[in-house]
């Protein structure tokens, strides 16, 4: 195992599915069964690994079945539940989220994708550049289904909406960020993305951590079917 500084996780594990529905209609999207466990799972052992201090998983649809699977422990790391009962955007149960969250910085991830990261050294690299933000990218070629981010050197400046590109660097969705960004003056409900990252781009430093390892974002068909055959290669379980 590889040991990071006292990291502390939120997950937002809330969403429905909606695009999953006809391979996966009983469980939250995070649940959904890969090669017999579920994708949330495999997230978790993987993060686990780097001996994280907690995690706290944001839940929303159907959220007794994550709850009743992973109770209040996973590999000895505590687990906390940010309670959703309706839905709030990515930026409302983030707020709900850092109430479980003690330390000046937290780790950021959705439940629905995974990237193989070295999350020690983004930890490192965050330090090392004093980062408000450090936001890991996966350059991705001959895609449409994900937007881009636009860099100015090692300094993320903006986002491309969705379309056709031959090359670029897409969002992982694993964000390293201060909990000092957050505070209760926010709207109950809001998204992160455009409420907020692309609202105040220019007041942030964020800064790219470019990212080659594995990744799978499950939300349509054919990568969650994709995923049940790489996942249990990449994570080992």
């Amino acid at each position: 195992m590889v040991k990071v500084f006292n990291l502390e996780v939120i997950i937002l594990a809330g969403g429905k599915g909606t695009r999953l529905q006809s391979v996966v209609s009983d469980v939250p999207k995070p649940m959904a069964d890969i090669s017999g466990k579920p994708f949330l799972e495999y997230l978790l052992t993987y993060i686990a690994t780097f001996e994280v201090s907690r995690f706290v998983l944001s839940i929303g649809y159907k959220k007794d079945t994550i709850r009743e699977y992973f109770r209040e422990s996973f590999q000895g790391i505590p687990i906390s539940y940010a309670i959703e009962d309706e839905p709030l955007g990515t930026g409302g149960a983030i707020i709900e989220s850092l109430k479980y969250i003690k330390s000046k910085s937290f780790l950021l991830l959705n439940g629905d994708s995974f990237l193989q990261v070295s999350l020690r050294d983004l930890q490192r690299q965050f330090q090392e550049n004093s980062s408000d933000i450090e936001m890991v990218l996966k350059p991705m070629e001959d895609f449409e289904r994900y937007g881009s981010v636009i860099l100015d050197g090692e300094s993320v400046i903006g986002f491309q909406e969705k379309k056709y590109q031959k090359s670029g660097l897409i969002n992982g969705g694993i964000y390293l960020m201060k909990t000092s960004l957050f505070h209760q003056d926010f709207p109950r409900k809001f998204s992160f993305e455009s409420d907020f990252l692309e609202k105040n781009i220019s007041d942030l430093k964020i800064n790219a951590y470019l990212c080659n390892g594995y990744f799978v974002d499950i939300g349509v068909p054919s990568d969650y079917l994709q995923a049940q055959i790489d996942l249990p290669k990449v994570v080992g379980v």
